[in-house]
């Protein structure tokens, strides 16, 4: 198959990417990306001379360029990571998140019809669910709960969403959407918690905690994740969403501490500023949709992961310290300076 995965310079999209050219050789991937803060070329440098790897650097809000790609190569898949998602971000601007979450969503979906396609893949996130309360512990999110966003980032992934699910509706378009709870891993931009924290550590920086560092999260390791997109698009059904959780319920602040205790790093780097606006309090996934239909299910334990994403971090530094030493500190000074 010819497999078009957008956002492939990102954190999750690069390693499906890297999942897919080791698990299925005989496939060829094509990587959009629009290459915005988050999106590292350098994070494919390994594979860029691979014969059954092509970047294009492209917005997918660029109808045009999108539709001479889509005559080119004749895509059999679209996997769409294209998003604008990091929560603080939309708050400070949301325009850019409807425009690149929504719009491009759109566009890529057109492509889809005029061209044909065997199967879009809207990649989503859990967040579109809202939250949880945290005296709460049995609740967790089904794919029949209801949507309830409550950042514009959020907002934003609920609406291509559904937008996907009104194509499939409306025009037969063949579709897919899943709902992950929160990735971590190799090559996870330093804005996102695990990597920031790990970052400052190492620089013996402050670390940033929103709150009480209270709020829990379902952390999966990220190579599960590119497994069960993998099940989808193989084997999941046409109009439906797929749930993808870790089992791995996690306060921030513990998770903080693990990084001090692995690191070696005294507590006291620990900084509380103030809670982020509309902060989700609990995410919780309940993924047995997928594992009753098609088998998945998370195989990295957090203990194992978060230690095996430390080592990369520290195997890495060349990586994520030239992020960090760029704009990146610009928009950092402006979030966390005055908190």
């Amino acid at each position: 198959m010819t497999i078009f995965v957008t956002g492939g310079a990102g954190f999750i999209g690069s390693n499906f990417i890297f999942f897919m050219l080791n698990n299925h050789p005989e496939d060829r991937i094509v990587c959009l990306d629009k290459l915005t803060y988050a999106g590292n070329l350098s994070t494919l440098k390994d594979i860029m001379d691979s014969p059954n790897f092509r970047f294009v650097k492209l917005d997918i809000c660029d109808r045009e360029g999108v539709y001479k790609l889509f005559e080119e190569e004749k895509p059999d898949v679209v996997v769409n990571f294209a998003a604008e998602s990091h929560v603080d971000r939309s708050i400070e601007n949301p325009e850019v998140f409807l425009q690149t979450n929504i719009l491009g969503t759109q566009v890529l979906m057109d492509a889809c019809r005029k061209y044909g396609i065997q199967r879009f893949h809207q990649v989503g996130t859990d967040e579109v669910y809202g939250d949880l309360p945290l005296d709460r512990p049995d609740l967790f999110f089904t794919e029949t709960t209801p949507i309830h966003a409550s950042s514009p980032y959020s907002a934003s992934k609920a609406s291509a969403d559904l937008l996907v699910l009104a194509y499939h509706r409306t025009f037969g378009l063949p579709v897919t959407v899943s709902r992950c709870s929160n990735n971590y891993g190799p090559y996870q931009f330093p804005e996102k918690l695990i990597p920031l924290m790990i970052a400052n550590a190492l620089n013996d920086k402050p670390l940033p905690v929103y709150g009480k560092g209270e709020n829990v999260r379902d952390w999966l390791y990220v190579e599960d994740h590119c497994k069960a997109i993998d099940c989808i698009l193989r084997k999941g059904r046409d109009g439906e969403v797929y749930n993808i959780g870790g089992h791995n319920e996690m306060k921030n602040i513990d998770i903080v501490k693990l990084i001090c205790k692995t690191l070696g790093k005294p507590e006291s780097l620990i900084t509380y500023v103030t809670d982020r606006k509309g902060h989700d309090m609990r995410y919780a996934i309940d993924p047995a949709k997928i594992h009753r239909e098609l088998g998945w299910l998370p195989e990295t334990k957090f203990a194992d992961g978060i230690q095996k994403t430390i080592q990369w971090y520290l195997d890495h530094k060349a990586w994520w310290e030239e992020i960090i030493s760029g704009d990146y500190q610009n928009y950092y000074q402006r979030m966390y300076g005055d908190r």
